[in-house]
């Protein structure tokens, strides 16, 4: 493709009208429309709706029945029971009322079981907001290095051409080679090569924005700077506590143990007697004489397990160990926080001194640039020198103005690292 349409295309590309977004508008906009957290949220709220299905079996059920019945008068079912039952035939409409009175706390442990799971469903969806609003800093501070990026080139093109037009003088006038002027040629190629490339980067960078915030719209931003944050910790053992007491999925992982041991005791009790109340009374339509026209009574029922095949004993067993393997993965999510906050720590120290010596680096770059152009003014020195000057100075533009914002995502990361982001 030419170089005229790859100018078309990005010119299409970025037609648009940008609208303007700052850092905590941005932030906001997720919060408020990307998916996943929507779905997070959803999901607790039905994780607290199972809690509440596990108190009602305390509760009092009632039931209404409308009944039909034919039968072969003066008989009785005889096959799948040890008891008999005699056979009317009859229509009859009633009440049936079921009240468990005493489990000896087994739904009770259950049911904060249950509760517990969703209070660490809470703080899941509070991790997966803190992962998007991550996601969003890191798309932002990427927008805007490719934003600068695509400045540098194109000051770089523009640089390159001044040149190129003193050079074609200068060469037109015998003081200059045409191969200096080949050379100040294909630097412009060069750098208009570069300049395709970092528009195209800068669109995908907003891509990746719109997709961070919960559009799936091709949207152009006016990206606003952000200030710097606050100095580094100089130490990373209080930015581990730190980390160890607000992690949401951390906090998630400990809920996670005590629902496992509510549900280990539970089960721990499932050998224990259950008292219930059992209530019923209807009266009858068109009906079997000998049958009366209306029909109440209650009963007590006091269930003892005494010989299940072990059952009960397994199933307590098996959430001891599932609880005791909860609080090991527990332990394991506390070391994989340590290391990942240390390694943000290091990473963001390191990126911070890059910042410095990014700034040094250019400032060396210009300099050199200045000498290598006046020594070429005056012939002193030969194209290659200034070119290699010209593509130093690049090189610093670039780092300048990318290794801060790579700083600012250090920071972003450090700081969901250390659960500063919810």
């Amino acid at each position: 493709m030419t170089r005229v349409g790859l100018f078309l295309i990005a010119v299409c590309s970025f037609a648009q009208t940008p609208r303007k977004l700052t850092l905590a508008d941005a932030e906001a906009q997720a919060v408020r429309n990307h998916p996943r957290i929507q779905a997070a949220k959803l999901n607790a709220q039905a994780a607290s709706e199972n809690a509440r299905q596990v108190k009602a079996a305390n509760s009092m059920f009632v039931s209404a029945n409308l009944t039909a019945a034919g039968a072969d008068h003066g008989t009785a079912t005889g096959a799948g029971a040890v008891t008999t039952s005699s056979l009317f035939s009859r229509t009859a409409v009633g009440v049936t009322i079921t009240q468990t009175l005493l489990d000896f706390g087994r739904n009770g442990s259950l049911w904060r079981s249950f509760q517990l799971r969703a209070s660490a469903q809470d703080e899941m969806a509070g991790a997966a907001r803190a992962e998007i609003l991550l996601r969003v800093r890191e798309s932002y501070f990427l927008a805007l290095a490719m934003q600068a990026q695509m400045r540098v080139a194109n000051e770089t093109v523009r640089a390159r051409k001044t040149s190129l037009k003193q050079i074609q003088a200068l060469a037109a006038s015998n003081l200059r080679s045409t191969l200096d002027q080949s050379f100040a040629e294909l630097n412009v190629s060069e750098a208009e090569l570069a300049l395709s490339r970092a528009e195209n980067d800068a669109h995908a960078a907003m891509l990746y924005l719109a997709a961070a915030i919960g559009s799936g719209d091709d949207q152009v931003f006016e990206l606003h700077e952000e200030p710097l944050p606050a100095e580094l910790e100089s130490t990373v053992g209080a930015l581990v506590r730190q980390a160890l007491d607000s992690r949401p999925d951390l906090a998630a992982s400990r809920l996670r143990i005590k629902a496992a041991q509510s549900f280990a005791d539970s089960e721990r009790r499932l050998a224990f007697p259950t008292l219930s109340a059992l209530g019923a009374g209807g009266a009858y339509g068109p009906h079997d004489d000998r049958l009366r026209p209306r029909y109440a009574g209650v009963a007590l029922n006091l269930n003892i397990p005494l010989f299940n095949g072990q059952i009960n004993a397994s199933r307590r067993r098996e959430a001891e160990l599932r609880a005791s393997a909860v609080a090991e993965e527990a332990r394991e999510l506390e070391i994989r926080i340590a290391q990942d906050v240390r390694t943000a720590w290091l990473d963001a120290r390191n990126a911070q001194q890059r910042v410095t010596l990014a700034a040094k680096v250019l400032d060396l770059a210009t300099r050199t640039l200045k000498l290598a152009q006046a020594r070429y003014e005056l012939g002193l020195g030969s194209i290659v020198e200034l070119n290699q000057a010209q593509l130093s100075r690049t090189a610093g533009d670039v780092a300048a103005s990318t290794t801060l914002y790579e700083y600012l995502t250090k920071r972003a990361r450090l700081d969901y690292q250390t659960g500063g982001i919810l």
